[in-house]
């Protein structure tokens, strides 16, 4: 090394670089304001559409209707701001993995200079545990190892030589180093990153695309029948101005306005009970979105294990012994063949401390890792088998681990201690194959997939060993040590019910194929025919990449940032919904462009998280398909309250159309004003509840459900059987109140005191209607008594409210006129009270025939088995 590099650059020198490349800090992306976020909630499509409608409605000379209709959309853009007012910082919070200070050689000597001062061609002096501002490359190394895994996604550190680089946002678990600054910035591989996330755009969530035809479709029926009684107004000689207003009252009255806000509650009770489950919805849509996916990218480290290596197995020449609990906690249960093998399994683990400097301490009642992951399992061995007060605190010498040798050696007290590789330590063994039965040891260690530690050590003698060669002679094997990180206890059994219910899985990490598939193996994720990939040979095209993943239990190991990127975006164009999950800076793109990224909440980089659609706040796999079950309750839950908006609407259009045939003599049986209140003021307890539905037992047992919301059943129910009988019992009591006063076919129809009776009574008949149809649209093939009659804690009380505002609107005489109506006669109520047993029987009558229909269907069905 030169004297000039170690000198670093002169003070002028680096104040001068500073003023021409700028600050050490990455870019910040461009961020959308508050004000900009809550407009958007404003001018969607769907609260366009309820704009024009409340602009239509004064317009028409219902003042009421369009204040009602204003309030309802900023009512929803606020609970939806509100709900989803954290922007997308995933970029700004890369900044936080830049450290505040750091030590940098200028004018030959060693000072601190903030990190953002940090300029190209500065020699950075860092030890253990600090973490790199910029990229360099390393030109002193003493035994270095860098934890990569926030840009690479490799669990474990990695060895660093002279002449190798080194990045920002990485931090150093053993040695220290000097690098010299290759790139700050926008230029690091950080920044990189960061532009990728924020290059993306996250797609549409399926709710979204489906809820926009719903909508359009709606639109344009709403548009078409008003436009349809414009003209019949002409035909029948009304003046042009009250054929307008009419048919700008009956465009109003079709649109559903409480459609939206009964979504969005309905996504907000999903996300409060995957709250519950521990999984933090970040954004409203991916509870829907989970339940539509298809396929699951996970990482392995802390999604499918618990991310804690742990010794699991240790063999002694004298014997082996098993560790049975998993995780860091000092209390474990252990198994000895033997009294001299607990001798034995005790001296490798005082020695592995002792050639170690990574270790576990207690944070919040939790058991952690500090430094390397691997060295904090043998002190967390140490302590399990009672050692841990035994162990000198002085180390004499120390032999930093290097990659060429493989092994690390310290010499403390009258001991030297080393610990290895395998293949690096045995040779060295004062016998050949390290003692009797090591070599067969470690081949079925190693064929389970266990990473295996050899330790090893001898007498130091009279003089202190001065080189690694010195101390690294004459050994004697004193243990295998088997490490892994263990699987969570209950992912085998959420791959399997995801294989079930349909979802295709695959594990996408950046570990070493062989770690990688023996883990996958070892969960179940992969079966014995299922490939295991390597990032750097995946294929460029993406429909040629998509093809070769697009299979349950692929392994894909070795991945960068744009893999996991390439991979998302071929599967997403296979037609896949995709959920992708990560934890570090390295997920950030492919969180972003899957559609829903899932993040890990314990072990998860802030990038990550905010990259993300939804945080494991406990990081299990299991909890990722409980959500699933709720997402897919969720779209179900969004189908029932739909049929029974639909439902509704049928019996609020049905008075219009027979005025329109009528030729206008028929009197309309429901006013504007009388829809609005059936819309906002009584059927929006009961969906709110029916999007409150528990999810089904069944709920996977079928494939994902990225149907369409307004499918056949749905059109069939709605269109088909539960409207025509609302509409049947709401037009029977107004017709008849009209018979009982009198009325007879051919005859005027009276109006005053009568009229208005008649059209309470067929208000009321929809409301005590539409009270019973929430229970039927609880389930499309089960009757109500099948389901519990109160297995909806929500439903009740919303029936009760929905039935107290509606009786209030008839009986409280300022508001009766408002809405122009009275309360029924006595055979209006008998008509209303009839529609709800009629609506049942309706409602039972489908649901039989359904169910013989598919009985047979599947009778003559040739008999098949899910994949």
């Amino acid at each position: 090394m030169t004297v000039a590099a170690v000198a670093g650059l002169s003070s002028d020198e680096a104040a001068a670089r500073l003023a021409r490349d700028g600050p050490n800090r990455l870019p910040a992306p461009a961020r959308t304001s508050a004000a900009r976020r809550l407009l958007d909630q404003l001018v969607h499509f769907f609260a366009v559409m309820l704009w024009l409608a409340a602009a239509l409605a004064f317009v028409a000379g219902l003042p009421q209707l369009g204040v009602a209709i204003v309030v309802v959309i900023v009512l929803n853009a606020l609970f939806a701001f509100v709900q989803e007012s954290r922007a997308d910082r995933a970029a700004d919070r890369l900044r936080d993995l830049l450290p505040l200070a750091v030590t940098v050689i200028r004018d030959g000597r060693r000072r601190q200079v903030d990190a953002t001062e940090v300029v190209v061609g500065d020699l950075l002096a860092l030890e253990s545990g600090d973490r790199v501002p910029a990229d360099g490359t390393v030109v002193v190394a003493e035994g270095l190892r860098v934890d990569t895994s926030l840009l690479t996604g490799e669990s474990e550190p990695v060895a660093v030589a002279v002449g190798d680089p080194v990045h920002a946002g990485t931090f150093l678990v053993e040695g220290a180093t000097t690098a010299r600054v290759t790139a700050i910035g926008a230029g690091t591989a950080l920044a990189r990153i960061a532009h990728l996330t924020t290059e993306s755009t996250s797609p549409a969530s399926p709710l979204t695309r489906e809820l926009r035809r719903v909508v359009r479709t709606i639109a344009a029926i709403a548009v078409g029948v008003g436009a349809a009684f414009f003209a019949v107004a002409m035909l029948t000689g009304e003046p042009a101005s009250d054929g307008l207003v009419f048919a700008i009252g009956v465009t109003v009255a079709l649109v559903p306005e409480a459609l939206l806000p009964t979504v969005t509650l309905s996504l907000a009770w999903g996300a409060e009970q995957m709250a519950r489950k521990k999984a933090l919805v970040r954004n409203l849509d991916a509870v829907e979105t989970l339940g539509s996916t298809t396929f699951i990218c996970t990482d392995k480290t802390g999604t499918l294990t618990l991310n804690q290596m742990t010794v699991v197995e240790a063999w002694t020449p004298s014997g082996g012994a098993r560790i049975l609990t998993p995780g860091y906690a000092p209390d474990a249960e252990v198994e000895y063949e033997s009294a001299p093998a607990a001798a034995g399994v005790r001296r490798a683990a005082r020695a592995g401390v002792l050639c170690s400097t990574g270790y576990v301490h207690q944070v919040g009642g939790e058991w952690r890792a500090h430094g390397d992951p691997m060295e904090a399992a043998l002190d967390a061995l140490a302590r399990r088998v009672g050692v841990d007060g035994d162990i000198p605190a002085e180390v004499l010498v120390r032999f930093p681990f290097d990659p060429r040798r493989r092994r690390m050696s310290v010499v403390a007290g009258d001991e030297v201690i080393v610990k290895g590789a395998p293949d690096a330590v045995l040779p060295l063994c004062t016998r050949g194959d390290g003692g009797d039965g090591a070599v067969d040891a470690l081949a079925a260690l190693t064929d389970r997939g266990l990473r295996v530690l050899a330790v090893a050590g001898r007498a130091a003698g009279a003089t202190v060993p001065q080189t690694a060669a010195d101390a690294e002679r004459d050994l004697e094997l004193y243990a295998l040590l088997a490490l892994e990180d263990p699987p969570h206890d209950d992912v085998h059994e959420a791959i399997r019910a995801c294989r079930h219910a349909g979802i295709k899985v695959a594990m996408i990490t950046g570990d070493h194929p062989a770690t990688a598939a023996a883990i996958a193996s070892e969960v179940g994720l992969r079966r014995k025919d299922d490939p295991v990939l390597v990032g750097a040979e995946l294929p460029a095209e993406e429909a040629v990449l998509g093809a070769l993943l697009d299979r349950d239990g692929v392994v894909v190991a070795r991945v960068s940032p744009e893999d996991k990127l390439r991979i998302a975006r071929a599967l997403r164009g296979r037609g896949h919904v995709v959920a992708m999950t990560g934890d570090g800076v390295n997920d950030g793109p492919a969180l972003h462009e899957a559609d829903i990224g899932i993040a890990m909440g314990r072990s998860g980089t802030d990038v990550a998280r905010e990259a993300s659609d939804l945080v494991l706040l406990d990081d299990h796999f299991a909890t990722l398909v409980a959500g699933v079950e709720l997402g897919r309750a969720t779209f179900l839950n969004i189908r029932r309250f739909l049929t029974y908006h639909l439902s509704d609407n049928v019996a609020e259009l049905t008075p219009f159309v027979v005025w329109m045939l009528s030729g206008g003599q028929f009197p309309l049986a429901l006013g504007v004003l009388q829809i609005l209140a059936l819309d906002i003021g009584t059927d929006t307890w009961s969906a709110v509840a029916l999007g409150a539905e528990p999810p089904a037992k069944s709920v996977l047992d079928r494939p994902p459900v990225t149907g369409r919301l307004l499918d056949r059943t749905v059109a069939r129910r709605a269109f088909g059987v539960l409207g025509p009988t609302i509409t049947l019992f709401s037009m029977a009591a107004f017709v008849l109140t009209f018979v009982a006063a009198g009325w007879r076919p051919g005859e005027p129809f009276p109006g005053g005191a009568t009229q208005l009776a008649a059209s309470g009574a067929a208000f009321l008949a929809v409301v005590l209607a539409q009270t019973a149809n929430a229970f039927a649209c609880r389930s499309s093939t089960r009757r109500p008594g099948e389901l519990g009659w109160t297995t909806n804690r929500l439903l009740l009380p919303a029936i009760g409210l929905a039935l107290t505002v509606s009786l209030l609107v008839v009986y409280v005489p300022a508001l009766a006129e408002v809405f122009d109506h009275e309360g029924p006669t006595v055979v209006g109520w008998a008509v209303v009270l009839a529609g709800v047993a009629g609506l049942f029987a309706a409602d039972a009558v489908d649901k039989g025939v359904r169910h013989v229909l598919i009985t047979r269907r599947s009778r003559r069905a040739p008999s098949s088995r899910r994949p």
